[in-house]
């Protein structure tokens, strides 16, 4: 383990990472202040904080892969000229769900 970082707080500062990391404010703040409120007062350090964010990373990357893999095919697709039948009939269903509705239309006549 890293030196300074026992077993049970390497859990309770992943949890804090992974509970905080989607906050609009610094994971890593929380990893400090939650590392002064742990008995030992141990700051967690730079390089337990490193590997801590490329987890999270890695784990986001692992719950989104098949979005990831769709949105860079459609992307790729795109650039060919080469768009699969369902991108078109979703492009076509959007355009008609947000063409103007005809009570839209009402006041002018």
């Amino acid at each position: 383990m890293l030196e300074g970082v026992e077993w049970i707080q390497a859990i309770i500062l992943g949890l804090v990472q992974g509970l905080t990391e989607f906050l609009p404010i610094s994971s890593s703040a929380h990893l400090r202040i939650v590392g002064q409120l742990l008995p030992e007062k141990a700051d967690p350090g730079a390089a337990f904080t490193a590997i801590t964010q490329l987890g999270t990373e890695t784990a986001v990357l692992l719950y989104f892969w098949r979005d990831i893999v769709r949105i860079i095919s459609a992307w790729f697709g795109s650039l060919t000229g080469r768009v699969s039948a369902a991108t078109r009939t979703r492009g076509w269903a959007g355009s008609l769900l947000s063409a103007p509705s005809p009570s839209a239309f009402s006041a002018w006549f």
